[in-house]
């Protein structure tokens, strides 16, 4: 196998691996709001994601081929390479494609890590942008297109974040008010009940949606890399096993569930009704499907978080400016870090050339992926979990939990000797059995559990409730 053959290997190795990260990492734009709410349980609704996705990534192309010709000068207005990237096979772009990759996992990973829910379409951009421009000079990047359509890194990109955000705020908003203005007479079981029914089948189009927009990104990329490698020359089409495989590897990231961001979507940013929800999803549907129409390669992390903001200010709930804020910085750093990884990679499997750098690429890429996953189980947060109260990310002790305590599964958050939150416990505090005695059980009245004088014919005052005694002794009823 010659280098060019490797690294080709490598390089859509690496494009599903991104496909993968991206799967789990955008689960929560179509799932988050259906888990938090109810309407859905957290494996049901993260399964049902996956078959979507895997349906959607088949619906259309127009993503694919406009991916990388839209922001990086790799390829000419047919979309076929230029003449001087395909020395030796392609290595030179195939090593170009393969940092790009690098950088937009890492950036996607360590986002996840942190429960940040950035954009997978930027990283991945991002990446190709940093080491295109390592590997060419400035000149490699579209920044603003010819000028006859939005094109390059503004248009495709910066305009993109922008816009979409701003139109699902308003979208979910004015959808949210109408919702509840309709519904308003409505007994609110009933409201409750038929709104979560409703977050499924729009959660559902959400997820149908991502598929037609994100799963094509990567096979843009691994088509290119094809043609780079001289295995394929139709620039109008994509191959039928590139389609198989970027689906059915987005579908199963989308399985594996990206638990620390649909916890942020869900309970951090408002504390989300099905009305909300549905609202929410529903918006961010819309916007998506339109993008994809118009070939825009948008951010579905955007539009979904946009869509939840503005369900809450269309409730006039209470939204958690402070996470969304921490969201929005890392909007903004995206694009700058995976391009500087991108680039830092580049760099080095060029200084040690050939296959052998194609293949320090790929292993400096285990290892940071490798790391990263070790750091998230010291606070591992899944299915069990992901509907906790919101504090941030759950404190995972060393030791087991008792149920009911800071941290373990069902816990409210509440700190060591506060108050539950829950005026009924879950599971009654154990009281040590009390020898069996022939004198009756004593009356529990005000006197009995305030050590104060009985009153002479006067009514007790009710007194706080006793842990439940033991089956053998029933406990009298104050009346």
């Amino acid at each position: 196998m010659d280098a060019a053959t490797l690294t080709l290997v490598l390089v859509i190795v690496t494009a599903l691996a991104f496909d993968f990260t991206n799967g789990f990492h955008d689960t929560g734009n179509a799932m988050a709001t259906s888990i938090a709410t109810g309407a859905l349980k957290p494996k049901v609704a993260v399964g049902l994601s996956a078959i979507l996705n895997l349906v959607g990534a088949f619906l259309s192309v127009e993503v694919a081929l406009t991916v990388t010709n839209a922001v990086v000068n790799l390829q000419d207005k047919s979309g076929a390479p230029k003449e001087e990237l395909l020395a030796d096979g392609g290595q030179a772009l195939l090593l170009i494609i393969l940092a790009g990759l690098v950088g937009g996992i890492v950036w996607n990973l360590f986002t996840w890590l942190y429960g940040l829910p950035s954009s997978s379409s930027h990283a991945l951009l991002g990446g190709l942008v940093g080491s295109t421009m390592a590997g060419m000079g400035v000149s490699g990047v579209k920044w603003t297109g010819d000028g006859t359509k939005l094109d390059g890194v503004v248009g495709k990109i910066l305009l993109p974040a922008l816009i979409s955000p701003t139109i699902a705020i308003l979208v979910a908003a004015v959808g949210t008010w109408l919702v509840f203005r309709i519904t308003n007479g409505v007994t609110e079981r009933y409201r409750q009940q038929g709104f979560r029914w409703g977050q499924v089948g729009s959660a559902s189009l959400v997820s149908l949606a991502h598929g037609t927009n994100d799963a094509q990104k990567t096979m843009g990329v691994m088509t290119l890399a094809l043609i780079a490698a001289g295995v394929w020359t139709d620039t109008t089409s994509v191959p039928f096993w590139v389609k198989v495989s970027a689906a059915t590897a987005i579908a199963l990231g989308t399985w594996l569930g990206g638990w620390r961001i649909i916890r942020t979507l869900g309970k951090g940013l408002i504390d989300i009704s099905p009305a909300q929800g549905m609202a929410a999803e529903s918006s961010s549907a819309a916007v998506i499907l339109s993008s994809s129409h118009l070939g825009f390669a948008l951010s579905t992390t955007h539009v979904a978080t946009g869509s939840i903001l503005g369900s809450g200010v269309g409730k006039g709930a209470e939204v958690r400016w402070n996470i969304a804020g921490r969201m929005v910085a890392a909007w903004a750093i995206t694009l700058p870090s995976a391009g500087f990884v991108g680039a830092v990679t580049w760099f080095i499997g060029d200084r040690i050339g050939g296959a052998l750098g194609a293949v320090v690429i790929f292993l400096i890429l285990a290892v940071l992926s490798t790391w990263m996953w070790v750091r998230s189980r010291r606070a591992p947060i899944g299915a069990h979990n992901v509907n906790d109260e919101w504090e941030g990310t759950p404190r995972v002790s060393s030791s087991p939990a008792a149920p009911g305590a800071p941290g373990a599964p069902g816990a409210s958050g509440a700190s060591a000797g506060a108050p539950p939150a829950s005026p009924t416990p879950l599971v009654a505090p154990v009281v040590p059995a009390t020898p069996p005695t022939d004198e009756p059980a004593p009356r529990p009245d005000a006197a009995a559990a305030t050590g104060a004088p009985p009153s002479n014919g006067a009514a007790p005052t009710p007194a706080p409730v006793a842990p439940a005694a033991p089956a053998e002794r029933p406990r009298d009823t104050v009346l």
